[in-house]
Order: structure tokens, then C-alpha cells, then sequence
């Protein structure tokens, strides 16, 4: 609990939730065009293209500067993540998480996660090793920069939190969250839109309406299309990327439901049977927008719109 609060006050003060982090996804998001614009209308994977954009957001935050999309070092990086969360998405993984004692002995594709999980937290180490070689007191350039100085602050403290394994496992967490989960869903957006030209068509008539052709979308756009906020939250709804979502721990005996849950016991919230909820969603098995719209055509929240679990998002 020490480190989230800690990494979320960190992430707000570089820009996480703010304006300037707006700047940053807008001048991303201007490379990533160019990147598109050079195909040429050729077919191609966007796959490559998304996950170098969406990563440097993050890369800017915890490393303070974001990488060409050509670095071989950054590649090989998105490369092993892209592997490590391909290969935590299949069924046997979903299995092992549940059953590890009993399957770990066994051989299989998940002992390949420890090997690219390893060599990732290798590529943290050496950035690690490298702002602390040039770290300034009071003059923090990214959020490996503050964590260093708090560990230093805490550091005749036994049972401080902010220790190197931390820093670098933190790190990794960050990655994680913040970027396979986005491109995917970016991907999947992609792939939806070109499924449902008519859908497409709706959004980009909204977006000449509200924004025109002569200027990148702003936050303070979101409130007056309804119809393009329905889609991007159908396009999360529809992907459900983590059906069985992370796997979490009972802090104290329970009773739920009439049933008896000690403490200690994992729980494997299954969000998919959440976004499929035909009590819930007018259209729960198909793409539709109006999941997320009322009669008038303005947006509406739903309480079973939980891609990322429940809880402040």
C-alpha cells in the first residue's frame, strides 16, 4: 500500500492525470501518424507501431525521455513484453496461476515468463544503475529518479518498502499496466472499426463536427461526443483483455454470500462474466455503441464497465 501511494503521487506530479501529460500523448500521437502515413496504404501489422507509442508515454514518466522507434534496445524491450503477456493470456498460464504447485514441475510454456520477465528487469536494472550514477538531490528527472531518493531517504529504516528489487519490480508493474493493456485495446479498436464501417463512419462525422481537420482532439472535446466515448468504452467492453483479471488475496476471514473465505485464500474475479452481463448491457454478446448511450444519445456510465477490475481508474 506504501509503494501505490507513493508511485501514484509520483506519476500526478509528472503529468499522470494532467494537462502536460496531454501535451506528451499529443506529440506521440503526431510521430505515430507519421509512422502510419509511411506505409503508404499499404496492408501492414500496427502492432509494432502502437506498442512503440504507447510505451513511450510511459517511458517518458519513469525514464524521462522517450525512445526512437527504431532503438534497437527499445525494441528488443517491447519485444519480450509483447512475448511475456502473449504468453500470460493463454489458457495454460490462466491454469497455472491457479494451480502452481501442482504444475510447476511440469514442463510448458510457463517457463518461459520467468526468462522474459528476467531479461526485462535486466533492461531496468541498467537504467537503474545508470540515473544513479548521475542522480541530483532535489532534482528529480522521472520516477526512478524519485524512488531512488526516498530510498536514500529511508534507508536506515529496516522495514522500509523502498529497497532496488522493489524499484525495479515497481517499474516493471508499470510497464505492464500501461502498455500492452493500451495497444491491445488499440489494436482490437482497429479491428472493430473495420468490422463496423457504418460505426466508423459515425465517429469520424463526430469528430469533423466537434473538432475539424485543423487541430488534435483535446480532453475538453470528451463531453460533447457521446457517441465516440460509447465506442471507445465498447471497444474495452468487447476486448475484455483480462477475463479472469489479476489474481487477488483475502486480507481477513470473510463471509460472502453465505460462503466462508479465510483468509489468505486467492480470489480470481472473472470480469468477462461482468461485461457479458445481459442484465447489465442491452446488447451484451454483440459490438453496439448503445450499450453506453440513452434514448437521447447521450453517454452513460455503467457500473459493470470494469475491463481493469473495480475501483478508481
Amino acid at each position: 500500500r506504501q509503494l501505490r501511494r507513493f508511485s501514484l503521487t509520483v506519476l500526478r506530479d509528472f503529468g499522470m492525470g494532467r494537462k502536460s501529460l496531454e501535451s506528451r500523448i499529443k506529440e506521440e500521437a503526431q510521430i505515430l501518424l507519421q509512422e502510419l502515413r509511411s506505409t503508404r496504404g499499404k496492408p501492414f501489422d500496427p502492432t509494432y507501431q502502437l506498442s512503440c507509442a504507447v510505451s513511450n508515454i510511459i517511458c517518458s514518466i519513469v525514464f524521462g525521455n522517450r525512445f526512437d522507434y527504431q532503438d534497437q534496445e527499445f525494441l528488443e524491450l517491447l519485444q519480450m513484453m509483447n512475448e511475456s503477456f502473449r504468453e500470460m493470456s493463454t489458457t495454460w498460464s490462466q491454469v497455472y496461476d491457479i494451480a502452481e504447485l501442482l504444475l510447476r514441475p511440469l514442463p510448458g510454456p510457463h517457463r518461459r515468463i520467468p526468462r522474459l520477465l528476467g531479461k526485462m528487469r535486466e533492461f531496468i536494472a541498467r537504467r537503474v544503475r545508470s540515473n544513479a550514477q548521475s542522480l541530483e538531490p532535489g532534482q528529480p528527472r522521472d520516477f526512478i529518479d524519485c524512488f531512488l531518493l526516498q530510498m536514500e531517504k529511508e534507508k536506515d529504516n529496516p522495514s522500509s518498502e523502498f529497497t532496488l528489487e522493489n524499484l525495479e519490480l515497481t517499474t516493471l508493474n508499470l510497464f505492464f499496466a500501461g502498455t500492452e493493456t493500451v495497444s491491445s485495446t488499440l489494436r482490437y479498436g482497429f479491428l472493430m472499426l473495420m468490422k463496423h464501417p457504418e460505426v466508423q463512419e459515425k465517429v469520424y462525422e463526430e469528430i469533423q463536427r466537434v473538432i475539424g481537420p485543423h487541430r488534435p482532439p483535446a480532453i475538453e472535446d470528451r463531453p460533447h461526443m457521446p457517441y465516440t466515448d460509447a465506442v471507445i468504452h465498447e471497444i474495452q467492453r468487447c476486448a475484455d483483455l483480462i477475463p479472469m483479471n489479476v489474481p487477488h488475496r483475502v486480507t481477513r476471514d470473510i463471509i460472502f454470500h453465505g460462503y466462508f473465505i479465510p483468509k489468505d485464500t486467492d480470489v480470481y474475479p472473472l470480469l468477462s462474466s461482468v461485461l457479458h452481463d445481459p442484465t447489465a448491457f442491452k446488447h451484451p454478446n454483440t459490438f453496439n455503441p448503445s450499450n453506453f448511450l440513452d434514448e437521447s444519445g447521450h453517454f452513460k456510465r455503467n457500473e459493470a464497465f470494469v475491463p481493469f477490475s473495480a475501483g478508481t481508474r
